[in-house]
């Protein structure tokens, strides 16, 4: 390795269509995650997501017929 710039050099023209997809879809990730970070950190959002916290541990309860909407 001669420079610091070789190695971050890319041949653009010499990609194929796979490597493409997977530029795009990990921009389009990075993109999501960034977003996803600023809702869940932003001070707004904290009373929504406090309220939901406990959902993933919550088990329907069938005697009531209360399913969170579903049948």
């Amino acid at each position: 390795m001669s420079s610091l710039s070789d190695h971050f050099q890319t041949d653009w023209q010499a990609m194929t269509t796979n490597d493409w997809i997977g530029t795009i879809l990990t921009v389009v990730v990075f993109l999501l995650m960034v977003g996803a970070y600023f809702y869940v950190f932003r001070p707004k959002n904290r009373e929504k997501l406090e309220a939901m916290k406990h959902i993933p541990f919550e088990e329907d309860n069938e005697n009531t017929g209360d399913l969170h909407g579903r049948k």
